[in-house]
């Protein structure tokens, strides 16, 4: 993406959200149009294809903090007129005397936010079509843009770890054309317009302001008899299908990049990545904390107060936890090594919370058996509320 790019497009207003906007209201904003415009959930739709496009660049600029700041401060500098032509035509802040090169480095230096150019090459850069000195280059190759889709795990393959096909719809290049666009037995030529550059130039007092092309819409060449396939546009949408491998303990809105797994690139250029985000199905047993298994295990007033083995499920088998007597209701037994297994090889544990039931209802001799112990039972230690009780009443 070239410098023109960030000053000419306005990637809030493509998100739909304004400049001072957190990071999670970005994300939420893309992950949003994602859903609604994804070209799995719109085949053949070249609208929503485009929309789904810009957003993911809108997204790549401004989740990353560095290149946020870069993009708003060239916005700011460039947007707001701040170069103006003074009277004798000179590009200068307000009409006064200025060096722009004393703002980035001065003469000879190099502005490390701008990639290490220095700004008169930056400034040419933009307003002569990408090349300091004036002279437009030929666009190269170009890296493709980054996909990204949601999977759903179920809770045990998520804590054991799973390999699963996952099957994409996204712009890939074109078999018959092979990327250029052409009929077969044809090749594109060069455009007589910008003679192979992509830019038409056109002088304007002191500077030369560049543009696309228009007739061969920035490329560099024409192509006069075009692809039956692609008709000529060179990409057509494919659905492929991979195997990813998801490791051992994937949590509930990671997010997995497999590097070079996005959209090819133009021109020979590198592929994007795919990010992959996992949503974890809740399961009807298991709870999970950090590398920890949770699970709640109901146990009558008698187990609590005689104590018991229990025995209880792991999602690999069953272990017995002993309960102790006269164990409180909410008291967590711990189950080492029973939980999420960690890249090093460890393992989180299960933890057991006990719940004392109560039942709701009791058989008569039930009852006057509960009554016989309570008669023979301590009372409970409420001395320290009793006293409050009588100072209060």
């Amino acid at each position: 993406m070239s410098s023109k790019d960030w000053i000419e497009k306005d990637f809030y207003a493509v998100l739909g959200v304004d400049k001072a906007a957190s990071a999670d209201d970005i994300k939420k904003a893309y992950r949003k149009i994602a859903r609604e415009s994804h070209p799995d959930h719109n085949p053949g739709d070249p609208k929503a294809e485009e929309r789904f496009k810009a957003a993911s660049e809108a997204h790549h600029v401004l989740s990353d903090t560095g290149r946020r700041r870069e993009y708003d401060e060239m916005r700011s500098l460039f947007g707001s007129g701040a170069f103006r032509r003074n009277a004798r035509g000179g590009g200068q802040p307000g009409g006064m005397p200025f060096d722009v090169s004393d703002m980035f480095g001065g003469a000879g230096g190099g502005d490390r936010r701008f990639g290490g150019a220095g700004f008169q090459d930056l400034f040419s850069s933009i307003f002569s079509g990408g090349q300091a000195g004036g002279q437009a280059a030929p666009r190269g190759p170009a890296r493709g843009r980054d996909v990204e889709t949601e999977v759903a795990l179920d809770f045990g393959d998520a804590v054991r770890g799973v390999t699963l096909p996952l099957t994409l719809r996204a712009p890939g290049v074109c078999d018959t054309c092979h990327g250029n666009g052409a009929k077969p037995g044809t090749q594109p030529r060069t455009c007589p317009v910008c003679h192979g550059a992509g830019v038409t130039t056109r002088d304007q007092g002191a500077f030369s302001f560049s543009e696309p092309c228009r007739n061969c819409q920035g490329v560099g060449t024409v192509v006069e008899e075009k692809c039956p396939e692609c008709h000529g546009t060179g990409g057509v949408t494919k659905t492929r299908t991979m195997n990813v491998r998801f490791p051992a303990g994937v949590a509930d809105g990671q997010r997995i990049r497999l590097a070079g797994r996005g959209e090819p690139g133009e021109r020979g250029g590198p592929a994007g990545d795919l990010f992959v985000h996992v949503k974890v199905r809740p399961d009807e047993l298991f709870g999970r904390t950090g590398d920890d298994l949770t699970l709640s295990v109901p146990v009558t007033f008698a187990e609590a107060v005689l104590g018991t083995d229990l025995r209880v499920p792991t999602l690999d088998g069953a272990v017995t936890l002993r309960v102790p007597p006269g164990t409180p209701s909410g008291r967590v037994l711990r189950a080492r090594g029973k939980g999420v297994v960690r890249r090093d090889g460890q393992a989180g544990d299960l933890l057991v919370t006990l719940d004392v039931v109560v039942p709701a209802r009791l058989s008569d001799e039930a009852r006057a058996a509960l009554e016989a112990f309570a008669e023979q039972s301590p009372p409970a230690a409420r001395e320290h509320l009793d006293a409050r009780v009588r100072r209060v009443s």
